[in-house]
Order: structure tokens, then C-alpha cells, then sequence
């Protein structure tokens, strides 16, 4: 069965799903246009998840996809943590933000479990998952909810279980990909291959349908993706530039400034590894060399960085691209998406609607 088959849509195109970047407009956007959205729910409650599925019904007809975090046993908890080294480096960034110094939450993120039910309450078309292997179970439940899923994987071996997990496809993420680096079997500095090197021997290794992401942003992209063996492709920064998306204009600004060098890999921002455009706060906390484990970094940042995104100081938030940036010269995303689509070998979809 092709991905597009598989999924409902028209072409095989998929958007990247921005954790605290994706917007309801950006994903209609591009389902609309005949090929998956998707939105980010990291960090969202039951509720918020109900409500922006919701949303995203009323804004589109066509499939979406939804995508979470799945907890890897590692994250730490309020109880886990002593914030004051880490609350006192930072604080010219909160006082550069206006932002107050926070006290300890009771909890740093919402309970995957609960988020896992609102969704399958909710049923989506697709649920797409990083940071790990589903059980065969939640895969067993969306599958009787009519929910197809996919799972992100940063290396053969992470495809590899993931097909044993019974996901219906994955996303085989290259190193060049902007964002969180979503490694679960080996440490994600162990696991930077390169989309080129990947996607083949992903492709070569599982019999579901492999998406290829990671440097994708236009028809040349698209192309050698199928070159390699890809059934579709994801892609991010290029939808991340346009007007459509959640991202500021600061950073939308920065993606369209950014060269092929102008992007590298840190914890400073979350506490785990992730590609982004360096700015003030990356440098300051990258000094001073006191990084909290996540999910503590993530919410600490956080603070300041809802601040400073307020305000527009693109100096104090994250500014997440990935290595392709310096090819996402696009504005709208109906005309990202008819590049991309420019792509696509024949018979795989991708008219423009």
C-alpha cells in the first residue's frame, strides 16, 4: 500500500510537527493542499489537546496528524532537581526578558498517559510519535480507533523497533533536520547520520513505508528522498519560514538570513540535543555550563523564552532550523508546498489542490 493510500491523502507530503511551534493554520495549510499536517502537542493538557484537535477539524476536512512525546525514563521531576544554580546563571536572561525568576512548578510536564488518552478520544487520523517506540498495545488502540501511527526514528535500529512495535510507517529523521534530535535507542550524539546515508538502509531494513526527513526543502529534496527509496517526506524549516506558521517574525527572519553553516546542535535550550540558529541565550547558557537534565532546562527557558517571545527578541528564544535553511525562501506554505510537489515522481500524487 502507498503512504498516500495509507494515510488518506493525496501527496506524499508531510509536515514537520513543530513542538510549541505548530499552528492550526499552517497544518489545515498543507492538508489542505493534499497532504498530511501535523501539529506538535508537547506540553499540552487532556483538555488543550481536545480543544485543538477541534480546532483543527474545523479548519480542515482532509486527515492531520498529531504528534507527542513519548517519555523515555529518563526525564527528571521538581523533586529530582536543585534549580537555584541554574535559576541564578540565568538571570540576566529572565532580567533581559522581564520575565521574574520562577518557582519550582509541581510538575514539569503533563502525564503522557493522559495525553495519549485525550488523543485517542479524539481520533485523529494519524498519531505520530518521537522519542521512542510505542507499545504494541497503544498501536493495537489506535488501529481500533481507525487511527494510523507513525514513529520517528534517528537510526536503523530505531526503525527496526519501531516496525516490531506495528507502527503503519516511519519517519527516518537525518542529522540535518532542525529541532530535537529524537534519538531513543543510543545517546543522540551517537546517532547524527545524515539523511542520504539513512534513508536507504532504513528503506533497506523494514517493509512499512519509510517518510525521509532532514534537509528536505525543495523539489531537488523531494526528489532524491524517492531517489533513496522514500515513500514521502517530511519537512520542517521550510514550512517554518512561512507566514502561516507559529514561528515570530524574528525567527522567520533568521531561518531566511541562515547559510548551510549557521545552524548547530545543543542542550542549552531543553537539556537535550536539538538544531537551532545560535543566538544570545544559546551562547550565555552554553558558558556558563549549567544545564539542567530535561525537562527542567526545557521549563526554565521557557519562562523567559514566552517572555521574550512577546516582546519579538529573537536574543531569547529558540530558534530552531535545520541545515536546509538556507533554501526555505518561500513565504506561504501553499507555495512550499507546490515546490515540494514539483518533486514528487510520477504516480505518487501531488497535484496541487
Amino acid at each position: 500500500m502507498s503512504l498516500t493510500q495509507l494515510l488518506g491523502i493525496d501527496a506524499p507530503i508531510v509536515l514537520g510537527p513543530f513542538g510549541g511551534l505548530s499552528s492550526v493554520d499552517l497544518t489545515a495549510a498543507v492538508s489542505n493542499r493534499g497532504g498530511l499536517g501535523s501539529y506538535g502537542l508537547y506540553g499540552y493538557s487532556a483538555e488543550r489537546i481536545h480543544d485543538t484537535i477541534g480546532a483543527l477539524r474545523a479548519a480542515t476536512a482532509k486527515p492531520f496528524a498529531v504528534n507527542v512525546w513519548l517519555p523515555t525514563g529518563d526525564e527528571v521531576t521538581p523533586s529530582d532537581v536543585d534549580l537555584e544554580p541554574a535559576r541564578h546563571a540565568l538571570e540576566p536572561l529572565f532580567e533581559a526578558a522581564g520575565a521574574a525568576l520562577p518557582e519550582a512548578p509541581a510538575r514539569f510536564l503533563p502525564d503522557p498517559a493522559e495525553q495519549l488518552e485525550a488523543i485517542m478520544d479524539a481520533a485523529p487520523a494519524v498519531l505520530s510519535l518521537v522519542f521512542g517506540a510505542p507499545d504494541p498495545r497503544l498501536v493495537e488502540t489506535a488501529h481500533h480507533r481507525g487511527i494510523r501511527v507513525i514513529g520517528t526514528a534517528t537510526t536503523v535500529a530505531e526503525a527496526v523497533e519501531l516496525e516490531e512495535a506495528g507502527v503503519d510507517a516511519v519517519v527516518a529523521s537525518g542529522a540535518e533536520a532542525g529541532g530535537h534530535r529524537i534519538s531513543f535507542l543510543e545517546p543522540a550524539d551517537r546517532s547524527l547520520i545524515g539523511t542520504f546515508a539513512l534513508v536507504p538502509q532504513v528503506v533497506d531494513a523494514v517493509r512499512v513505508p519509510v517518510i525521509a526527513a532532514g534537509g528536505i526543502a525543495d523539489r531537488r529534496g523531494v526528489a532524491a528522498a524517492f531517489a533513496l527509496g522514500a515513500a514521502g517526506v517530511q519537512v520542517g524549516t521550510a514550512f517554518l519560514r512561512t507566514n502561516e506558521s507559529a514561528a515570530t517574525e524574528v525567527h522567520r527572519r533568521a531561518i531566511a538570513g541562515a547559510t548551510d553553516t549557521d545552524t548547530v546542535l545543543t542542550r542549552a535550550m531543553s537539556g537535550r540535543l536539538a538544531r537551532g540558529i545560535p543566538n544570545r541565550a544559546m551562547r550565555e547558557i552554553e558558558k556558563a555550563g549549567v544545564i539542567l537534565p530535561f525537562p527542567a532546562q526545557n521549563w526554565l527557558t521557557g519562562v523567559f523564552r514566552a517572555a521574550a517571545t512577546r516582546s519579538g527578541d529573537g536574543d531569547l528564544v529558540s530558534l530552531w532550523a535545520g541545515q536546509a535553511a538556507g533554501l526555505a525562501t518561500r513565504d506561504a506554505a501553499a507555495d512550499v508546498f507546490d515546490e515540494l510537489a514539483a518533486g514528487l515522481p510520477e504516480g505518487s500524487g501531488g497535484n496541487p489542490a
